[in-house]
């Protein structure tokens, strides 16, 4: 009797494992969406929508495409196409007015950064990349994970940033185009852990 009472506690114990899933087992989020209200642009670079694409332009000026979330600990994924003049980035836990890397961890999206401390796959300021990926004038992957005080990061399956850092614990994410040239981004999305 002992056995059967058991194997029945052990049942029902792997029916509540599988009917309450675990905040890390969600969908993910997706972010930019043409039309949605959950995001706005800012600066003055020029924002629009190509064939499900999010296409950032700029012309000397520098503009972002920001959430009007605030995310903590997360996991971003998203796929971008820098042409060979844009200066872009991945910006996470953006906090305050504007959205620099003073107040924001910049996770970079620019090959041909004058200083390659700063190139693709850095934390601007805070962590020089790991690994040079070449990401000009194709499609690319960035894995951004946001848990707690460290910050990771990988380009097409390439880890480029592993950061301790406790500056900034929660933020909205934001999305850049600057300088002179064209950017591409699809399939953004964000995981809540």
């Amino acid at each position: 009797m002992k056995s059967c009472n058991l194997s029945l506690f052990i049942l029902f114990l792997t029916f509540l494992a599988c009917t309450n899933p675990k905040p890390s087992d969600q969908e993910p989020a997706i972010l930019f969406l043409e039309n949605a209200d959950n995001w706005s642009i800012e600066g003055e670079a020029n924002w629009s929508f190509e064939n499900g694409e999010l296409v950032g332009v700029a012309d000397s000026l520098m503009g972002f495409v920001v959430t009007k979330t605030s995310f903590k600990n997360f996991e971003l994924t998203l796929e971008f196409n820098p042409d060979s003049t844009i200066n872009s980035g991945v910006y996470v836990r953006c906090v305050g007015g504007g959205t620099t890397p003073d107040n924001c961890y910049e996770i970079n999206i620019w090959d041909l950064h004058p200083n390659q401390d700063n190139r693709t796959g850095a934390v601007v300021f805070k962590a020089n990349p790991l690994t040079y990926v070449e990401t000009l004038n194709k499609w690319n992957t960035y894995r951004v994970r946001c848990e707690d005080g460290r910050i990771q990061a990988w380009v097409n399956g390439e880890q480029t940033a592993d950061l301790q850092d406790t500056d900034f614990s929660e933020g909205y994410i934001a999305l850049q185009a600057a300088a002179v040239g064209t950017i591409r981004f699809r399939k953004v999305e964000v995981k809540e852990l």
